[in-house]
């Protein structure tokens, strides 16, 4: 027995080992070709930082990415505030929908998200061809766009802690005097405040990584985001090393992020108990 614990223990370690290792050697790669200066994955000019000091030079290419990463911030701010606002408000209704038209109205809700994305990008783009006088070119489109594929999202985080919460609270609310609007937002949203959070996070980092319905309707407005400039420089001059810099920076940055948020969390709870 002890034997074949052993064996199931290598599987296992091994399967996991292989498994991140596909996940994250490609971006150790990349860290490390950051320092080469070359992008044919190579040390012919030894180790150096040309490729970090590229980003703080005040070339023309510089400055373009900062403005991509302007506009991907904006844009992302934007649609994931709208998106948690109008998700908010959508799952409410959708709660006390009776049973056949809330089964109905959360179907559509998945809709976006089940379709292909291209598809929905090649939707928004007829629509907005079609009101082009409504609806002009810019950053408008886009937020609209973003708010579009990301409100579902927002949806499905917010609905369980829904139904999570005790009815008897918004009735109890109306019966000491509060008026419903009042009583939604004392009672109601206060106790889905995590799942809001939660919808607007997911929906902050949709727009953030998203290529595809950006690209199909931004239009000749020369707005870039980060993944369109990445995609439009990659496409004309490769992927050069001011590029590796530029994920290794990212990854670091989120990785840093995400421990010390989850070092926060673990330190709570050590707290607590």
């Amino acid at each position: 027995m002890k034997i074949k614990e052993k064996i199931r223990r290598i599987c296992a370690d091994g399967y996991l080992g292989l498994v991140l290792a596909l996940l994250y050697l490609p971006i150790l790669l990349i860290i490390i070709f950051s320092f080469s200066g070359t992008s044919n994955f190579s040390f012919k000019n030894g180790f150096t930082f040309d490729s970090y000091a590229a980003l703080f030079s005040g070339s023309d290419q510089a400055s373009n990415l900062l403005a991509a990463l302007k506009n991907t911030v904006i844009l992302a701010v934007s649609a994931s505030v709208i998106s948690a606002i109008l998700g908010t408000f959508a799952t409410i209704g959708i709660y006390y929908l009776n049973r056949k038209i809330k089964k109905i109205a959360l179907t559509v809700n998945q809709l976006p998200m089940i379709n292909s994305e291209v598809v929905m990008a090649v939707s928004l783009m007829v629509f907005f061809a079609v009101f082009s006088r409504i609806f002009p070119q810019g950053m408008t489109r886009l937020i609209i766009s973003h708010v579009a594929f990301c409100t579902p999202y927002v949806v499905l985080s917010i609905l369980p802690r829904l139904q999570k919460m005790d009815p008897n609270m918004y009735e109890a609310a109306l019966d000491l005097g509060s008026s419903p609007f009042s009583a939604i937002f004392k009672v109601v949203i206060p106790y889905l405040f995590p799942g809001i959070m939660s919808g607007f996070a997911m929906a902050f980092t949709l727009s953030l990584d998203d290529f595809i319905i950006t690209q199909f309707n931004k239009g000749d407005t020369g707005i870039e985001t980060l993944s369109t400039y990445i995609y439009e420089d990659a496409r004309v001059k490769s992927l050069e090393p001011f590029w590796f810099a530029v994920f290794s920076i990212f990854f670091v940055v989120m990785l840093t992020f995400l421990l010390v948020v989850n070092i926060k969390k673990n330190s709570k709870k050590e707290a607590k108990q």
